[in-house]
């Protein structure tokens, strides 16, 4: 499987906070991204995951076969923040995150049925 982005840029408010970005990653491979306060690093990491739309370029996935068809289907992003919506349930919160996903694996009653707290 291999994470590709290609010629890509992001922006924030209105303000491009990168571009031209392009890499290329196979399985096992990692990605260091630095840089000081305001240079888009979490921009960057959303966009990556999905979470945000590129300004330009792409990002995609090859050979994930079924299993990962898609760049959402196999990003998981983890932020400073615990990405819960406070003014949700945390069925609500589970049911987004399934959606996001494409709706594999176990339902959100068989996830909270399986950690007890259903």
């Amino acid at each position: 499987m291999r994470l590709i982005a290609e010629n890509l840029g992001g922006e924030r408010g209105g303000e491009t906070v990168f571009s031209g970005i392009e890499f290329a990653l196979d399985r096992g491979e990692a990605l260091v991204v630095t840089g000081p306060n305001g240079a888009g690093k979490s921009t960057l990491l959303r966009v990556i995951a999905g979470l945000l739309p590129p300004a330009e370029g792409k990002v995609k996935v090859e050979g994930g076969g079924d299993e990962f068809p898609s760049v959402a289907s196999a990003s998981h992003y983890l932020g400073h923040l615990n990405a819960m919506k406070t003014a949700l349930s945390v069925e609500e919160n589970l049911g987004f995150w399934r959606a996001f996903q494409g709706e594999t694996g176990l339902s959100v009653g068989q996830a909270l049925e399986t950690v007890g707290l259903d």
